[in-house]
């Protein structure tokens, strides 16, 4: 049973802890034992958050190292480039395109950069890179939150785990009322990434 330690970064409210409590529960039902540990950070201003998640047959720490990482995944553009540099060798970029202008960059102290910028730094640095529109595709579902769900999608793509076990962990996560949403926004993730 080989470690893996993935981290989820992204911007207070875009449900990265939900994200990692619920790769960490797919690891223990795939018979991992599992780990995980947060920052929040000003998470409820729209700051940075972030959540480490071990995978092995016995973990001891709860966060891998940095220049270690096998999956970084991202909610926000800026900050898949920001982070980057945590992954190991071959470590793979899991990342929504989604742009969420901080305060800084909106009162004109800053800039943010432009895509090609972040996709620079992302395909020089990882492996790797899994890039999607995951808001596009939860608006076209009709419902925004459904971010987080559509890239563990897919961040599924790329595990040897059961579509099943990811299914069952997250309906038992989310209000009976969205189980079928979520059932829809993770399969679009998943399947999105076969498309490219």
């Amino acid at each position: 049973m080989d470690k893996i330690d993935f981290l989820f970064v992204g911007v207070g409210g875009q449900g990265i802890l939900t994200a990692s409590d619920i790769a960490a529960e797919v690891g223990i039902a795939a018979g991992y034992d599992a780990k995980k540990s947060e920052i929040h950070g000003f998470s409820q201003r729209g700051g940075v958050v972030e959540s480490h998640v071990r995978w092995d047959e016995h973990v001891h720490a709860p966060m891998g190292m940095i220049g270690h990482i096998d999956f970084l995944v991202c909610f926000e553009y800026l900050e898949a480039a920001r982070f980057v540099h945590s992954l190991g060798e071959d470590g793979i970029v899991v990342t929504n395109t989604q742009r969420m202008i901080p305060t800084s960059v909106s009162a004109g102290a800053r800039t943010y950069p432009e895509n090609e910028i972040i996709q620079h730094a992302l395909y020089q640095n990882a492996h790797s890179v899994i890039s999607l529109d995951a808001l596009a595709i939860a608006e076209e579902l009709g419902n925004t939150r459904m971010v987080n769900t559509i890239v563990l999608g897919a961040l599924s793509s790329q595990l040897k785990v059961a579509t099943d076990v990811w299914l069952d962990v997250i309906a038992k996560r989310v209000p009976p009322k969205y189980r079928d949403l979520n059932h829809k926004a993770f399969m679009r993730g998943q399947n999105s990434v076969a498309l490219t």
